[in-house]
């Protein structure tokens, strides 16, 4: 698992971790049952504080991506498929608000965002 810290990013560490976690995941670089790096272990390799790996570590099970076994280590989520989907989802429909921002930005339409949408969709096939 290979996680860069950015100092000079405005995104807190712990934010930055569970990003790049989450993105792994969902790439399937880390696959279900997969253990990950001990809390401690991850802060070291980081050189960032125990308490900021472990706020990484709750928030991704609280998302459901990881599981923790109390004495053995936190590991990927199994069966998080419909998770990584409703992800997924989440994202897509993020972009696509940005794009529909754009366009209203530059006073288009709804019709005119739907023809320039259908366009691309016809282009890609």
């Amino acid at each position: 698992m290979e996680i860069i810290i950015s100092n000079s990013s405005n995104q807190p560490i712990y934010e930055q971790i569970v990003r790049q976690v989450k993105g792994q995941i969902m790439a399937g670089d880390l696959t279900a049952g997969e253990q990950l790096p001990s809390i401690r272990a991850l802060a070291n390799s980081l050189r960032v504080s125990a308490i900021t790996t472990k706020r990484a570590y709750a928030d991704l099970e609280a998302q459901g991506f990881i599981e923790t076994v109390q004495g053995k280590g936190s590991f990927v989520a199994g069966g998080n498929a419909e998770i990584l989907r409703e992800e997924r989802l989440r994202e897509i429909e993020d972009r696509l608000l940005q794009a529909i921002e754009a366009g209203r930005a530059l006073d288009l339409g709804d019709e005119e965002l739907i023809e320039m949408m259908r366009t691309l969709l016809e282009s890609d096939d």
